[in-house]
């Protein structure tokens, strides 16, 4: 298998607090992986890196054979605008807020970015938006507003915008913590039904451990910065190595 993500050695600071130590990390093309830990250590700064959103400050990082600085750059984001722009062509992000556009309907919501970033035809768009809105259950909701939705709804939607970009990779950061505890099931399922039926490469930060065991290829668990430990799921959560992985697992698994 080939490596869709390559962290090297990546530190990433905020002032004097560092929240990503000499960061080495690789995921595979296809490979679903979760990420765990307490909160503040570090896992879902790598998904903000991933999409661009914060600068890291030593190392190297590559994703699909995009290095995150031009050849010749000294540091981390020094790449033009339009570099980064490549980049982000091959990402889809899903955030803990929804972040749709209050004033467009479900289906502007969905259409807009690949008509204006992918230059995609209209119609196309619409048709596209079609197929997702009905996998993710709402095509009835085409022309509904977001305060016409639900949250769980929401997060539906937001995962087929993403989808609507033909992204390589799709990272969701918790995607189930702003919901309700009766919505988090319908969302989760979606979730289920991409890892299952789509050869999409997915980064998931989540606190669903059970969803986590069904999901994922690969777990991994973050604490201070560092991934303590990682492995694939029924090993990870039945008997893990680590005291700190043993710890963490029993303080989540029984609340």
């Amino acid at each position: 298998m080939t490596s869709i993500i390559r962290f090297q050695n990546v530190t990433k600071r905020f002032g004097a607090l560092t929240v990503l130590d000499n960061f080495n990390f690789e995921v595979q093309q296809g490979e679903k992986v979760t990420l765990i830990g307490p909160s503040g250590s570090g896992k879902s700064t790598v998904l903000r890196i991933l999409m661009t959103l914060e600068p890291f400050q030593e190392g190297k990082l590559e994703l699909a054979g995009l290095s995150y600085h031009e050849p010749n750059g000294r540091g981390t984001f020094k790449a033009s605008e339009k570099h980064l722009h490549k980049i982000r062509s091959n990402v889809g992000m899903v955030f803990q807020s929804f972040n749709l556009f209050p004033h467009m309907t479900v289906m502007r919501n969905i259409v807009e970015a690949p008509i204006a970033v992918l230059n995609m035809k209209r119609d196309e768009a619409e048709t596209r938006a079609t197929e997702l809105l009905r996998m993710v259950g709402l095509l009835d909701k085409k022309d509904h507003y977001p305060s016409q939705l639900s949250g769980g709804q929401q997060q539906r939607v937001a995962i087929a915008r993403a989808l609507a970009m033909r992204p390589r990779v799709l990272l969701f950061d918790e995607p189930t913590s702003a919901l309700d505890p009766q919505l988090v099931g319908e969302v989760l399922g979606v979730i289920r039904d991409l890892a299952r039926e789509h050869d999409l490469t997915m980064l998931l930060v989540t606190h669903e451990m059970r969803f986590a065991r069904e999901v994922s290829d690969r777990v991994c668990f973050f604490d201070k910065g560092r991934i303590v430990e990682q492995g694939e799921p029924e090993k990870f959560f039945t008997n893990p190595e680590q005291p700190r992985t043993r710890e963490f697992l029993s303080s989540i698994l029984n609340t």
